[in-house]
């Protein structure tokens, strides 16, 4: 059974756009968790990037200091 409108399969488009939405929900809460266990573990502070709202001023500091010594690949 096929709907065609205009040379378009309805019931392939539907499956499509509905494979899609699942996917990018998958996509979209792995994100948010791995950004959730990155702050848990301490590896990343995403607070004190929010606060660069608020600290944008040259005569801040810096939030993370870079080491210029280290070799890039």
């Amino acid at each position: 059974m096929s709907l065609e409108i205009y040379g378009f399969d309805l019931i392939s488009f539907n499956a499509a756009y509905l494979f899609s939405i699942i996917f990018l929900s998958i996509l979209l809460y792995s994100y948010i968790i791995y950004l959730y266990r990155a702050q848990a573990t301490g590896k990343i502070d995403y607070e004190k990037y929010g606060k660069l709202a608020i600290n944008d001023s040259l005569d801040d500091e810096p939030i993370e200091v870079k080491d210029n010594n280290s070799k890039r690949r």
